[in-house]
Parts: structure tokens; sequence; C-alpha cells
């Protein structure tokens, strides 16, 4: 039996197979579609990025990677990435390809009945379909409740985390008004999908380009061609609370008996 191959090894053949330089959340999809890596943890993203980034930091130009664009790479000599294509200063820092340092993680347009609702609900996502699922119910941000597509709430989540004070919502004045939402988180998720503690400061610099991508993605304004600069790398889909899907067996066994 084949054993699965490393991440740089991963990286390299999808970027060697590729007519074109990819962004680094393609070639993520790429590995995971390919079978290339079993193991890739909650952040599958996030460690395609790193080595990366890793590579061309301590390596220079014996790393095998060229920047092509912001978060876009080709395999050094290769037809698919010609010199005229790449930005000056190749060798860039790791910290340059963060794509936000105040985001860790946000869902959009998340179900409300794919959610079992306690105190403590599950709400489960994963970056990547076959990645580890992540439980972000005591993630901390802001969040919007929906009425269809129309925002009918905005909120925060500081003292009660988000699981809390959406719950809180099943119960309140909205509870018979909402029937998605969407959260942008705080708490950095780590590659074995537990959420982190809370940075102590943040830079201006940090921050407002967070600001505007949480307002572009979460208004879609016409006059903005393109989604949160990037936010997309740290999007998560809604994975159902396994809960809700052993009810749905359950209820299928309980009518299917009861028409015996």
């Amino acid at each position: 039996m084949t054993s699965e191959l490393t991440w740089r090894r991963a990286i390299e053949q999808v970027l060697r197979a590729s007519n074109e330089p990819l962004h680094y959340n393609d070639i993520t999809q790429r590995i995971l579609e390919g079978g290339l890596r079993k193991n890739v943890g909650a952040t599958p993203a996030a460690t395609v990025m790193g080595h990366i980034a890793a590579s061309i930091k301590h390596e220079g130009e014996a790393s095998p990677y060229l920047r092509v664009a912001k978060g876009v790479f080709a395999l050094r000599k290769t037809e698919s990435a010609p010199q005229s294509q790449l930005l000056s200063g190749i060798a860039e820092s790791a910290d340059e390809e963060v794509q936000y340092e105040i985001i860790s993680s946000f869902g959009m347009f998340w179900r409300r009945n794919a959610v079992q609702w306690t105190a403590t609900p599950k709400l489960l996502g994963m970056q990547q379909l076959s990645a580890t699922p992540v439980d972000f119910h005591a993630q901390l941000g802001i969040y919007l409740l929906y009425d269809g597509r129309e925002v009918i709430y905005v909120g925060r989540t500081t003292d009660r985390p988000l699981g809390k004070r959406l719950y809180e919502h099943t119960l309140d004045r909205f509870s018979a008004r909402w029937d998605r939402f969407s959260w942008f988180g705080l708490l950095p998720v780590a590659e074995s999908g537990q959420l982190q503690t809370l940075p102590d400061t943040y830079s201006a610099a940090q921050l407002i380009p967070a600001l505007e991508a949480i307002l572009i993605e979460a208004l879609e304004p016409r006059q903005n061609r393109k989604r949160g600069d990037d936010l997309a790398a740290v999007e998560y889909l809604q994975k159902v609370d396994p809960e809700i899907e052993k009810k749905k067996v359950k209820a299928m066994l309980d009518d299917a008996l009861g028409k015996l």
C-alpha cells in the first residue's frame, strides 16, 4: 500500500501538473481531490500556504516555488510561469502572504435547521469537504441573522460565545423570523481543529482591511467587483449536526414500522 505524499511533494505534484499558476486554495483542493493527502487536519489551505511561504522565506531562490501574485504560485523553471508574469521580490516574507490575522474563520448563509439547538449547540464547519470538522460554538466575533437573504439583525459575541448567542435568538423576539445566519470569527483555528486564544492587540493595518472585508462579504455591494479581498481563504462550509441526521433516520424507521 502506497503511503501518502508529504505536503511538499503533494504541492509540487499539483503545480507540475498544472498549465498555469494556482492560488493556494486551488492547490489544496486538487491535493484533496487527487487523494494525495489523507490526513489534512482542520486547516489544509493554511497548511499549504504555510509550506509555500516558509520555503520562499527560508530557501530564497533555492525554493521550488515562484510567487506570481498574492496567494498565487507556480514552480520555478516551468513554462507555466514565464518570467514576465512574475512579481518583483519573489522571496517575500511569510507575513506578506497571510490573508488575515484578525478574521480567522467565517461562514456564510449557514442553515438554522442544520443545527441541533441547545445552550451549547454544535456549529460544525469544514474548510474543505474532506477536512477535519471544527466546532465553532465557542467562537467570538460578529454574526448576522437572515430572513431569506434579507439581513434582519447584526450582533456581536464577546462575553457570550457564538453558539450561546444564536441559541438565545431561537427563544427571543427573533425566534420565528430567521432561517439562516452568517458569522465572522476572531479566535484562530489550530490545525487540530481547536479554537485558540484571542490575541491581545491588533494594529490599524490589520483592522482596516478586515473590517472592509467583512462589509464587502456581508453586504455584497454591486460596485465591489470581488469578494472581501481573498477572504475566501478562511471560509468554512457548514456541516449538518450528526444528531439531526440520526433523528431523520430514526423518524424514517419509526414511519416504516408504523406502516407494517
